[in-house]
């Protein structure tokens, strides 16, 4: 069985970067010089994938235009001969991928928004990427659990290992070893207290389903906040199916949150081929200057040291500006 087609939820409100979201979409926010969402369509093209079906929102138009050919501005590029953004240009919208957009008219949950897609998936196995969360990894994320399905020919979830005081963070798994990077999930509970977590490993942004998850979405009851989950259908399908988790190669950078965020900038900033060396000298004068604030002050109290002390201290070394002229 092949994995052709993935689905990106993409319909949340993003309240926690208010108020940049305001009117732009969270998964529009930039990492660097390319939207967040975008190192999801990336991952999923390396992986093989044939199909994107993107869950929206009416909020979440700039998605769709990004992911437009834009004849205009290649136009005036090419009169400019500004090479270097056509490419930039170009390689946004990978020409091997089709792209659907279907709307999640209300807030009802993740295992709502994938049910949306129904109609478009079809009747075969389909990946789910979520796109706060960032996977940075070699083979890329995806592309191993697709590789990884394909021998076991079962659904897959992404897991990690998170500190149990987060486990209400997320869907936690009971699962025994079944191999190299693979367990097999016993149960799943969605966002339980450290105390009645099972374990500590977490299910994280990536998935590859089988198409019976959407008779139970269906089926299933609103559970935990009131919403649609998913890990409600796949602990429903635990009886009948075997379902994997699967311990990736990477890192995970959760971009949902704004240190999360942040974090990913800053790790692939150090790592862009035309910005690291000087991004680096940057952070190391912002930390460096950050480190003398919080010593003592060594300026002495007028009333308790002799004059000679004061002109011993020597001045901070020169700081890189962050203003070019």
């Amino acid at each position: 069985m092949r994995t052709r087609t993935a689905v990106i939820p993409a319909a949340g409100m993003g309240t926690r970067f208010l108020p940049a979201t305001k009117a732009v979409p969270k998964e529009m926010l930039p990492i660097v010089d390319r939207p967040l969402v975008q190192y999801a369509v990336d991952e999923a093209v390396a992986a093989g994938i044939e199909e994107i079906i993107f869950v929206t929102s009416r909020t979440k138009r700039a998605i769709e235009d990004h992911f437009d050919l834009d004849r205009e501005l290649q136009s005036r590029l090419q009169r400019a001969g500004n090479q270097r953004a056509l490419a930039a240009l170009g390689s946004a919208v990978p020409r091997q991928v089709r792209f659907s957009y279907v709307r999640q008219t209300e807030p009802l949950g993740l295992g709502h928004a994938i049910h949306c897609a129904r109609h478009v998936v079809g009747d075969e196995p389909f990946a789910v990427m979520l796109p706060d969360d960032l996977m940075d990894g070699q083979p890329p994320v995806l592309a191993q659990m697709v590789e990884r399905f394909e021998r076991t020919g079962a659904a897959l979830v992404a897991v990690q290992t998170v500190p149990r005081e987060h486990t209400q963070r997320y869907g936690v798994v009971d699962a025994q070893p079944a191999g190299a990077r693979l367990d097999r999930i016993r149960a799943v509970v969605e966002k339980p207290t450290p105390a009645a977590a099972p374990s500590t490993t977490a299910i994280v942004g990536r998935y590859i389903l089988m198409p019976s998850i959407f008779d139970r979405l269906a089926a299933v009851s609103p559970g935990s906040g009131g919403e649609i989950q998913l890990t409600d259908a796949i602990s429903q399908s635990l009886a009948s199916e075997a379902v994997f988790a699967f311990h990736f190669a990477g890192r995970r950078f959760d971009c949902g949150t704004k240190i999360g965020f942040l974090e990913a900038t800053v790790a692939f900033a150090l790592r862009h081929a035309e910005l690291s060396e000087d991004f680096a000298a940057i952070v190391a004068n912002v930390a460096g200057s950050m480190e003398r604030d919080r010593q003592p002050t060594l300026a002495p109290r007028l009333s308790a040291a002799p004059a000679w002390q004061a002109t011993a201290v020597k001045p901070p070394a020169r700081q890189l500006s962050l203003v070019q002229p």
